[in-house]
């Protein structure tokens, strides 16, 4: 049987991708029957599923190819799950009837849990007239705040929890209100936001020209495209959104260009896809192909790599037909074009293990020749499967081979297509990996660098115990194994270390060779300047990339995570020290609170208990109780819910927060000459209120914070810090477009 890597890695396997009954006893006994059923469970659509099983099992094996989450967590279950991983829904219709219609695909879509992608762009601008009702059109952001409320309403359901990503266009007449968007820390934040920056803008703003805001062909006034430009920098410097996609970049090299126009993309922004779209992922494991790591012939095993993704294309190829979808138009649209997504993870571990520092414009070149050598084996690999299964339904020769991707092609792919056909209409992009490369022994994510070295964790033992492990990188750890104490190389550089110019320079590398997008984060340091943030972009503009995403701590978006030197110094490695759940003493201090809230019959009693943590009162439980019986049930689940929050530690004030988001449709109620929206939002005033009175918070506005009846946040008002929503550890970070948290592998993108 196979160990897994870490502690981390077995409890990641356990808890999210080990099948399990009803009842919740595990199905698969090893990680070896996990890989056996994925295997078998794809094999199923071949001819001699039996020959094909054990190549897909081979595959699997040692973490060499790994699938995305949901194939490894629904492939092989009989279950009616999806094994897509997102989607870009229909067109939105500028009518009533059309967007609620486009509401309840999106709904129906993340029930299963799937993240999507909407391009907000086709309804109509703000004050525009509305013809045969005497009003004027309310404009996108509002109809994007009932999107917003929706995904909420899936959320407090209590499904898995599914991402969305929004765009527009960078003519819309509503742009600008689209790019200050979410500098409103209450809004929006269901959503990721990206602006569909094209080929034309870019040219207006290198010439400092005039730039028309237009729709339906009329221009509702005309801005500076390089006021425009400077006010996408300022907001994503200051609170690190929207995101820039090159959108006539995306559509000029798509494959598909003859048949589909590209308009969004799916929430990581890795998979650009048309009304329907749906991403399929997986990742080979550049890290496990590495033949003598750090040694004097260290050097990636190509041929190896050609096999790996030949079987790796075909599994994926084959997952298409295995797969169920929400809606029958995503799976119309997916066999029509069997577009699959296979990319990489550990490039910056095996750039390690050769030698090679990350950014440097040699592990560029070497990131440039393995991408092609991968797009190279998978496009032969789906040129004979169109010789032996059939090309894609909607496969035409020669609109597909004038394609901007396929005209720098190697003549003798192009030639086999020409000849067979293609199974598959695009092949490559690099997802967000975090979950699955700490599942496969913590090798570095995607294609972003080694974050840090290692950081120390408690990870939750089968006797209910924990222990303090470290969670060590894939590549230092095979130093530590071969080379023992010895001085790190200065290669073994992090993403504390690097150039924001190192990470585009790699993602540029990469993105050459990758038909469809790239999912990643360069992180910026909190002092650069403005300019030279802005120039972060422009390099990625000339350098080719189809995107750009940032993250640059501050007091708005919070630090990042933590690095600090470790205490022992023949580690030689930085250390991050999290917060975890806290044992319960005998006796606590509390208080507690009575609430009556206006229309119910019964008052609410609230119960809080501290505990001291150096020095300070910190809260580490809540009790809610009342005689009404129609709270009994959310009650109970808030009581544990919030409980097991405050337990993590850190700094749970975000508790707060998300109570006094909470809104009744049925309207809330005035207590004390203020509007409470909710009685969830009246139980946050109270705990706020407690947080205040034992010194974990801090009163503003004259004390109005602390009153159990105060509004919701004010528009403007930042947020208190990068908090974990699933667990309270702080120090959440941006990795490849997503918030992820380290410390128990929450996702903004689900």
């Amino acid at each position: 049987m196979t160990r897994l890597a870490a502690p981390i890695a077995e409890q990641i396997w356990d808890m999210k991708y080990r099948l399990r009954s009803a009842d919740g006893t595990p199905l698969d006994g090893s990680v070896e029957d996990t890989w056996r059923r994925i295997a078998r469970d794809l094999a199923s659509v071949e001819a001699d599923p039996a020959s094909w099983e054990d190549r897909f099992y081979a595959a699997l094996e040692d973490f060499r190819f790994l699938p995305a989450g949901r194939i490894i967590s629904g492939a092989g279950t009989g279950r009616s799950v999806t094994l897509f991983n997102c989607f870009v829904m229909g067109t939105i219709p500028d009518s009533m009837e059309g967007i609620f219609q486009a509401l309840k695909e999106a709904a129906l879509t993340m029930q299963q849990g799937g993240g999507i992608g909407y391009d907000f762009s086709t309804i109509r601008p703000r004050g525009a007239e509305v013809k045969g009702v005497a009003a004027d059109a309310s404009g996108p952001l509002s109809f994007m705040d009932v999107w917003d409320a929706m995904c909420r309403t899936i959320m407090s359901a209590g499904s898995r929890r599914g991402a969305m990503m929004a765009t527009m266009r960078c003519d819309h007449p509503d742009i600008e209100a689209f790019i200050a968007a979410k500098q409103d820390a209450a809004r929006l934040r269901m959503f990721n936001l990206s602006v569909l920056v094209t080929d034309d803008f870019m040219a207006a703003l290198k010439a400092d020209g005039d730039w028309p805001l237009v729709f339906g062909g009329q221009v509702h006034r005309t801005v500076r495209a390089r006021a425009l430009w400077d006010r996408i920098m300022r907001a994503t410097y200051d609170y690190a959104e929207p995101g820039v996609i090159f959108i006539d970049r995306i559509n000029a090299m798509n494959n598909l260009g003859y048949a589909e126009t590209i308009a969004a993309t799916n929430p990581c922004g890795e998979q650009p896809l048309p009304p329907y779209g749906a991403c399929l992922l997986g990742s080979v494991n550049l890290a496990r192909l590495v033949n003598d790591p750090f040694g004097p012939e260290a050097a990636l095993d190509e041929d190896a790599l050609d096999d790996l993704v030949a079987t790796a294309v075909r599994m994926m190829d084959n997952v298409v037909d295995a797969s169920r979808f929400p809606l029958p138009q995503q799976a119309a649209e997916a066999r029509a074009k069997r577009r699959i997504g296979l990319g990489v993870t550990g490039l910056a571990d095996a750039l390690m293990m050769v030698g090679l520092r990350y950014g440097a414009p040699e592990a560029a070149e070497a990131t440039r020749r393995w991408m092609k050598r991968i797009a190279r084996a998978a496009y032969l690999t789906s040129a004979g499967l169109a010789r032996d299964k059939g090309a894609f339904p909607l496969f035409d020769a020669e609109a597909f081979l004038a394609s901007g991707f396929m005209q720098k092609m190697d003549e003798d792919v192009r030639a086999a297509i020409r000849t067979h056909g293609i199974r598959n209409a695009l092949l490559t992009s690099v997802a967000p990996t975090g979950t699955i490369s700490l599942y496969a022994g913590n090798v570095s994510s995607g294609i972003e660098p080694v974050f840090a070295h290692a950081y120390t964790r408690k990870v939750l033992q089968k006797d209910g115990t924990r222990t303090e492990e470290e969670v060590v990188d894939y590549a230092v750890a095979l130093w530590r194994e071969r080379m023992g104490d010895a001085p790190f190389p200065d290669w073994f550089v992090d993403a504390q270390t690097l150039d924001p110019l190192d990470h585009v320079a790699m993602q540029a590398a990469a993105q050459e060779w990758v038909d469809s997008s790239i999912s990643k984060t360069i992180n910026c340091p909190e002092d650069i300047s403005f300019e030279a943030f802005k120039d972060v972009y422009l390099a990625a503009w000339d350098q080719g990339c189809k995107g750009c995403t940032t993250y640059r701590p501050n007091e708005v978006t919070g630090s990042v995570l933590s690095v600090a030197p470790a205490p022992a110094p023949e580690s030689q490695l930085p250390a991050v020290y999290l917060d975890q759940p806290m044992s319960r003493p005998v006796a606590l201090e509390g208080a507690t609170y009575k609430l009556k809230f206006p229309g119910s019959e019964h008052a609410i009693y609230i119960t809080l208990n501290d505990i001291e943590e150096d020095g300070r009162r910190r809260p580490f439980e809540v009790f809610i109780n009342s005689k009404n019986m129609e709270h009994y049930a959310w009650t109970v689940a808030l009581t544990r819910m919030i409980s097991a929050v405050f337990r993590r530690g850190g700094d749970v004030s975000f508790v707060v927060e998300e109570l006094k988001a909470v809104f009744d449709p049925r309207g809330g109620a005035w207590m004390e000459g203020r509007y409470v929206p909710s009685i969830l939002a009246a139980i946050g005033g109270v705990i706020e209120r407690h947080m205040v009175a034992i010194g974990f918070m801090a009163a503003e506005g004259a004390g109005l914070k602390s009153d159990p009846t105060a509004e919701m946040r004010e528009v403007g008002e930042p947020p208190r810090g990068p908090s974990c929503p699933a667990c309270g550890t702080p120090g959440m970070r941006m990795v490849e477009g997503c918030l992820t948290c380290p410390s128990c592998g929450h996702s903004k993108c689900g």
